[in-house]
This record gives structure tokens, sequence and C-alpha cells, in this order.
């Protein structure tokens, strides 16, 4: 709060931002905050950051005011590692943006659906707006519940088929609808497994179909 405290910030404080060099500054401090979002974001889609790394009590994020401002960007009220896990499918397995035009698979290994003692969700984004699509199955997630009627593959493991026109009747239990244009996933993992918590296990990537 000392800092803030410079430009008036704080308990019985009055911020004064109609003076022009006041304003310049705080605006300028917000362009510096996006632009380094912008760089966090990357860092997100290479793995380097994860949800658990965002979201938690101010004791555990150390005045880390940029991860801070990512939890209240991508998903304000996030709890914390040990009672729920984000994972963002924000790119794909070559580091691409993600669009309808394609389509894709997320591959679950045998004995590696996301490991949790309540359950799991995959959750369908359409981009810029951030919202669920509309589509012909009004499916917007697949999740743990769902298991007893995806179908398996011959190994026993599950693949999502993640795209925008149907794959067929016979392979729609495993289809997650997606929108024309871009979109981003979001899976959330409720009271994960010490495996997950730990980063043993991680979601596998969205690989483009052949």
């Amino acid at each position: 709060m000392t800092r803030f405290a410079k430009i008036g910030v704080g308990a019985e404080k009055t911020v004064d931002a109609s003076k022009p060099e006041m304003k310049a500054v705080i605006e300028q401090g917000m362009a510096d905050a996006w632009a380094d979002f912008v760089r966090l974001e990357k860092e997100f889609a290479a793995g380097k950051v994860t949800s658990g790394d965002v979201f938690g009590t101010r004791e555990y994020l150390k005045n880390n005011y940029l991860y801070r401002m990512a939890a209240a960007v991508l998903g304000i009220y996030g709890n914390s590692k040990q009672e729920a896990m984000y994972p963002m499918y924000l790119v794909d397995e070559a580091k691409q943006r993600m669009t309808g035009a394609n389509r894709y698979i997320v591959r679950f290994a045998p004995d590696k659906l996301p490991p949790v003692h309540a359950f799991w969700s995959l959750t369908m984004y359409e981009m810029p707006q951030s919202l669920l699509v509309a589509n012909p199955i009004d499916r917007y997630l697949i999740n743990s519940p769902m298991l007893p009627e995806l179908k398996r593959d011959a190994d026993g493991g599950v693949t999502l088929l993640i795209q925008n026109e149907s794959p067929g009747k016979d392979k729609e239990a495993n289809w997650l609808p997606a929108p024309k244009g871009p979109f981003v996933m979001a899976m959330r993992l409720y009271w994960p497994k010490e495996e997950a918590v730990d980063g043993k296990w991680t979601a596998p990537p969205a690989q483009q179909a052949k």
C-alpha cells in the first residue's frame, strides 16, 4: 500500500485523477498491465503458468498483482488449487489459436482421465465473446457424469471430438460442438487428486485431427 499511497490511494485518501499528468500516468499503468497480461497468456498457453498459480489467498500470491489480475480476467472467484483446477485450452498442440474451421481431438489415454475426487468437465467458449455455443444437440460441455455414454477407444481410452459440424450420428456421443470461428475451452477439476495438484498429471493437448 505504500506505493499506492503515493498517488492518494488508501484509507481516508482521495485520488484526484482530474489532473492531466495523473490521468496520463494511470492510463499508461493500465496499458502496461494489459501488455504484461498478454505475455502471461502465452505462459498459460505454454503450460508454464497454471490456474493453480493465480488463485489463492493473499499470502499464497505474495503480492503478485499480475497473477491477481489474471485471476480476475480469466475466472474471477476461482478456487485454490486444492479445491479446483482450471486447465485452459487457449491454443492447440501446435500453439495455434483454435477455430471451428478445423477439427480437433482431445484424447485421454487409458487410466489418464482427469484425476478428481468430485467431478471434471470440459466447456466450450466462443471467442471473443467468451460465451457458450449454440448447437444442434444442446451440448455445451462434456463432463465425468457423461462417461457411461461416451464411446471408448479400442485400448480403453477416451477421445473427445472437437469440431463445428457433427462427426456423424455414430460418433456424436463424444462430440463437443465448436463455433465456426475462434474458440477456447476450459477444463475444470473439482477436488483434484494429488497427482493433478502436484503436476504429475497434466491435461492432454488439443490436436488437430488428420
